[in-house]
């Protein structure tokens, strides 16, 4: 406390600058940096009384939503009727209404109920198309993958869901096994890049014995393009009648192994190239670039 008290000794002098600063427009932050100032508290006391600029005040994306809010709750709407209108939540309704007056009911509780389940149906129709909308918009982020890009891609892929050797099995084989259509895929895509030969895949599904088996077998063909010849016999999974999968319907298709023939030194090189971008992403200079 004795070194900041002495190394902010000019206090109201230090506040003369401050407050010039900020009455220029400078930021908090722009301030903090011009002043040589690191102690929050001290930065506080010396813009005291002084507003921030408008620049740096952060856009309320919801500011046009409340006022339509209060302008639909002067009207006599309830939150639920309100919610119907806007598509926002009940909470943030009631925070932005709260300090108006109540309308009077005019309805019945079923009519109530029917209007609140309305106002829950627009909410979740809502956040879909926000969920939806990011997911877009960070697809497109993507773009297209370069050779060397969709090589790392499939090391850490592989890494993370293929078979790896362990102490007590010393297997040097390349298995990969998902039920993820895309993840298949993309590993597929991965050993052509690598010049694998398609006559050097095997392929087996496992799925559980009362699916449709034949038809997910098809699926399977169908989507890796090779020839029948090239899968081995189904596994089936058995389990209890008791066991409550939630894995059933259609869209279930078991899982996929694919299996690389005479592996041994592809898979050495596997494990070789993920520990060289493990060692090559400890660096502490990485950052996102769009």
């Amino acid at each position: 406390m004795t070194e900041i008290t002495s190394k902010y000794a000019d206090f109201e002098g230090l506040r003369a600058q401050a407050v010039a600063l900020r009455r220029q427009g400078l930021s908090r932050r722009q301030i903090r940096d011009r002043l040589f100032v690191d102690n929050n508290d001290i930065l506080n006391r010396l813009l005291e009384g002084d507003p921030a600029p408008e620049w740096t005040k952060r856009p309320n994306a919801k500011d046009d939503l409340r006022e339509k809010a209060r302008e639909l709750r002067l009207r006599g709407m309830t939150y639920d009727q309100i919610q119907v209108e806007l598509g926002c939540s009940k909470s943030s309704i009631s925070l932005w209404v709260r300090d108006l007056p109540k309308p009077e009911r005019k309805r019945t509780r079923e009519e109530a109920s029917a209007i609140a389940k309305r106002g829950w149906e627009a909410t979740l129709k809502r956040r879909e198309a926000e969920r939806q909308r990011t997911k877009q918009v960070a697809t497109e982020e993507i773009g297209t993958l370069s050779p060397r890009e969709l090589f790392l891609l499939g090391v850490g892929l592989y890494w993370a869901e293929g078979s790896k050797a362990k102490p007590h099995r010393p297997q040097e084989r390349v298995t990969f096994i998902n039920s993820d259509p895309h993840m298949i895929e993309m590993f597929l895509a991965w050993l052509r890049l690598l010049g694998v030969r398609p006559d050097h895949l095997r392929f087996h599904v496992h799925i559980h014995e009362t699916a449709d088996v034949p038809a997910a077998e098809q699926f399977w063909q169908t989507l890796t393009g090779a020839d029948a010849s090239a899968f081995g016999k189904t596994s089936l999974k058995k389990h209890s009648p008791r066991t409550n999968r939630k894995n059933t319907g259609p869209t279930y298709r078991g899982c996929l192994v694919v299996r690389v023939l005479k592996s041994a030194d592809l898979y050495r090189r596997i494990e070789g190239w993920w520990y060289g971008i493990v060692g090559a992403a400890s660096t502490p200079d990485h950052e996102i670039r769009a």
